[in-house]
């Protein structure tokens, strides 16, 4: 009998990403997020007039860091408001970069046009995990860099969204984003190449497990579609999962929240 796997609908599985990560206003959580992308220009060693690629950019944490070091940057990502959004960082603070509007999967730069691609917290989004890892690759000259920042699966953001997984599954057939927070996934996707990593703690800082809850149901495109997604029980279900989640990393004395969030620090250097 000759079986045949049926392959994910990738591009609708993207078309609804898409909308996911355009609801909301991610900016209000990714500014929170900017020490990740300093960092992250430190590990890959950025140099100035380097020519660097920021894939899946959102609103330009990692743009802002290499521009900040005067690099020719270009930043990409598939939600155009989200690009508007790094354009008005870098026209504030007047920082010169390009910006365009590119599907991680498919980017429109030839073979080796880039010294250095990075991505925080965004490529690991891809639904063809493959796909997006060779893309990087080849837009890259060899000997050059790609640096990346990918929540891990034991992590707080990791067992956030096991948590929502229970309550609005994810499409079937795709491998879950924080497999880009392993090595032994690093090493698969990035065969033949030079692969390091570091684990990271990135601290959420709030007021409250309630208004951390609050801020990503408003501005967080995926914690606010799975709310949508359900009735008024489940809603309160998965609000008292998320609240004791919370609760449980949190580490702070003085009745606010401070949440470590583990990432990896991943410098692949192109052989």
């Amino acid at each position: 009998m000759n079986l045949r796997i049926a392959l994910p609908d990738y591009k609708q599985i993207k078309a609804s990403q898409q909308a996911t990560w355009a609801s909301g206003d991610y900016a209000v959580i990714g500014t929170t997020l900017q020490i990740v992308g300093e960092n992250l220009c430190e590990a890959v060693d950025l140099g100035a007039d380097e020519r660097v690629l920021d894939v899946a950019a959102g609103n330009g944490n990692a743009t802002l860091a290499a521009a900040r070091r005067f690099a020719d940057v270009t930043a990409t990502d598939y939600v155009a408001a989200l690009l508007d959004r790094a354009r008005e960082r870098a026209i504030s603070e007047r920082l010169k970069v390009t910006f365009r509007q590119a599907d991680a999967e498919a980017l429109p730069f030839a073979d080796q046009s880039f010294d250095v691609a990075l991505s925080t917290f965004g490529v690991m989004f891809t639904p063809n995990q493959e796909q997006a890892a060779a893309e990087l690759v080849r837009v890259v000259r060899k000997g050059g860099r790609i640096g990346l920042a990918n929540w891990t699966p034991d992590g707080f953001i990791g067992q956030l969204f096991k948590v929502i997984g229970k309550y609005v599954p994810p499409p079937a057939g795709i491998k879950p984003p924080v497999l880009w927070g392993t090595p032994s996934r690093l090493a698969e996707l990035f065969q033949g190449h030079q692969v390091s990593t570091t684990r990271q703690d990135f601290q959420f800082r709030y007021r409250s497990a309630e208004h951390w809850l609050n801020v990503f149901k408003t501005y967080y495109g995926p914690t606010q579609r799975a709310f949508s997604l359900l009735d008024t029980k489940q809603q309160a279900e998965l609000q008292a999962d998320v609240l004791a989640l919370l609760e449980h990393y949190n580490r702070s004395t003085n009745g606010s929240l401070i949440v470590p969030s583990e990432y990896l620090e991943v410098v692949i250097i192109k052989h």
